[in-house]
């Protein structure tokens, strides 16, 4: 008998979203640390619409059931850190009960969509002017080279840093935040590093790639000024420039992405199935008040 018949349901189960979201985004290229995969949901349940988001939280979920999804896919983690209590008097509690209740599975696809092929960073160096066959993992992964945290490439031309800045901050999803930098604004850049989310912890691998310019999210006081003192001391040359923006905004690229391989994935199984991509803004901040001048 064939193996390439056609599914007898049109529409794919959970468990058959898991499998193409593991072949797009394997769980084993997850860090050891992370809760990637199936949190919620039974997996013979039948999958209509998908809903995409960067974030678990109540509104994203009400956005979700609102919208009749089977399925709720998610770059962070619900339940990351270990709980003793999904009771609907706290806010997991309920983001929990509103999914069961509602018939609503929940998909996380944290590091492994990280470190994956065309996965979050990815889509953040595309959003500064490197396409991703000519971006190389800035960690390779030890199971597939061409996986990884992190990017890096070099743009077809070198651009001065405020260009790349303004460039970036057209393309990803607004926050009051916006975007920082540091580094000469005239400074011309040509090899650009990204690691979408928190990235501090890689100052010293982008430095060994030798990129002119560093792009993340979350970057504390002393990491950054340390990576600035050390690029601003003698031999550095003033590398690498630091591009801070959200951590939501950076990795928030990555979804219309998803949304197009998951949906070819399943519809080269035989599947039908609806795909929407969240658009709520899930950073958490709400406003920016300037320094009046001294």
């Amino acid at each position: 008998m064939s193996t390439d018949q056609p599914p007898s349901d049109p529409h794919p189960t959970v468990q058959d979203v898991v499998a193409a979201a593991d072949a797009l985004w394997p769980f084993r290229l997850q860090e050891d640390w992370d809760a990637s995969g199936l949190v919620l949901g039974r997996p013979e349940a039948p999958v209509r619409r998908i809903h995409l988001a960067v974030d678990p939280v109540a509104a994203v979920v009400r956005e979700a059931v609102d919208a009749g999804a089977d399925l709720l896919l998610t770059h962070h983690p619900l339940l990351l850190r270990g709980v003793t209590s999904v009771a609907a008097d706290g806010f997991k509690g309920r983001v929990v009960h509103d999914l069961v209740e509602n018939r609503c599975a929940l998909l996380c696809c944290h590091t492994s969509a990280d470190s994956a092929r065309r996965g979050v960073s990815d889509a953040l160096i595309a959003a500064c002017g490197v396409g991703p066959d000519d971006a190389a993992p800035l960690v390779p992964h030890s199971s597939d080279p061409r996986t990884g945290l992190g990017r890096v490439g070099t743009l077809d031309e070198p651009v001065i840093l405020r260009e790349l800045a303004e460039r970036l901050a057209r393309r990803i999803p607004p926050t009051v935040q916006g975007l920082r930098v540091a580094g000469d604004p005239e400074r011309r850049v040509s090899t650009v590093a990204v690691c979408g989310g928190s990235g501090d912890s890689l100052f010293d691998v982008v430095r060994s790639h030798g990129a002119d310019v560093y792009v993340t999210a979350d970057l504390r006081h002393h990491p950054a000024s340390e990576a600035r003192e050390r690029a601003l001391g003698p031999g550095e040359h003033g590398t690498p420039a630091l591009v801070d923006a959200a951590h939501s905004a950076s990795e928030a690229l990555w979804l219309p992405w998803a949304a197009e391989d998951l949906q070819r994935a399943l519809t080269a199984r035989g599947y039908a199935v609806e795909i929407h991509v969240s658009t709520l803004r899930t950073d958490p901040w709400d406003l920016t008040v300037a320094t009046p001048p001294q």
